[in-house]
């Protein structure tokens, strides 16, 4: 899907947080026009120094006492998911208005716009954009914000650096031999049957919310570094939490992406390895870690049976 970067409204949900010029020919499936390319056709910003997706070494991000727990607005709502749209690039999901994000060390508050999603093929070929020690996980949902000052400029969101606030999810499969869950992953998918081709979209009905599809993770635990739109082109205006827990699904559901849907008509190929390749990296921060109660107590514990005996 080729969009007009100064085109407003349209150009905000565009499925990576990204915005790519009428000009500009991408894909991933295509020697011609997939990532590898992208540098040379979108040399303004994919050829950037501040470019997404990158891995992410646990080990060397560093402590940041500011990133606090995030207030999320109407993530629990079950009539806030409005549209489903094959874009021929990823599955893209909008949302009605009244959701958004805060807190977190954003600089103010973000309005949601929508989420896609990217993969490899099933659940045995992994295709999270971002991975962390190496790894690469089978999906990673993205939820995109827009800065609420910018009021849906896009234009002005992406000549921000922190115009964008993209909430990176992965996905990995459940384990044992679960079929169809969770129930919220199992209404999502249901629809994927109606909207095979590219430009295909479905009205979703209430039921499922976003707190539903993000169940058992936990949103205080998380990574942040300042990044690009991971498709042209490729606006380095992000700022980027990709949270540590992943969402659990099962492997019926995560496969039925890579075999149900076309990146255009029933006879083009099916939508698969929908993600970028690692970028260089860029300083990554995260919570200091936290002391428990428990481990606080048996410190302490440990403390006056060393006293008690020194003076016996």
């Amino acid at each position: 899907m080729n969009w007009l970067v100064g085109v407003l409204a349209v150009c905000v949900l565009v499925p990576s947080i990204q915005c790519a010029s009428d000009t500009i020919e991408w894909c991933y499936h295509l020697p011609t026009c997939n990532d590898t390319t992208w540098p040379t056709i979108a040399p303004q910003y994919c050829s950037g120094s501040r470019q997404s997706p990158i891995n992410i070494v646990s080990a060397s991000a560093q402590p940041n006492a500011n990133l606090t727990a995030f207030t999320f607005r109407n993530f629990s709502s079950t009539t806030a998911l409005n549209k489903i749209e094959n874009t021929g690039k990823t599955i893209k999901v909008t949302f009605n208005s009244g959701v958004g994000v805060s807190g977190g060390d954003l600089p103010e508050a973000y309005d949601s716009l929508q989420f896609h999603l990217h993969w490899g093929n099933g659940s045995s070929v992994p295709g999270s954009e971002h991975t962390v020690n190496g790894k690469r996980y089978p999906m990673e949902l993205h939820i995109v914000n827009i800065k609420s000052s910018h009021n849906g400029n896009t234009t002005q969101a992406i000549a921000d650096s922190t115009g964008l606030a993209a909430l990176g999810f992965f996905i990995e499969e459940m384990s044992g031999n679960a079929t169809g869950q969770p129930e919220s992953w199992k209404t999502l998918t249901s629809y994927l049957a109606n909207i095979t081709q590219s430009g295909q979209s479905a009205s979703l009905a209430p039921g499922i919310s976003l707190d539903d599809l993000l169940t058992g993770v936990d949103r205080e635990s998380y990574y942040r570094y300042l990044g690009s739109l991971t498709t042209p082109t490729c606006n380095e205006a992000v700022i980027w939490t990709v949270f540590k827990d992943s969402v659990k699904v099962s492997k019926d559901l995560i496969d039925l992406f890579s075999t149900t849907l076309h990146v255009s008509n029933s006879s083009s190929p099916l939508m698969i390895n929908v993600y970028r390749n690692i970028q260089p990296s860029q300083r990554v921060t995260t919570q200091a870690a936290r002391s428990s109660a428990s481990t606080t107590c048996y410190s302490l514990g440990l403390m006056a049976l060393s006293l008690a005996l020194g003076r016996s």
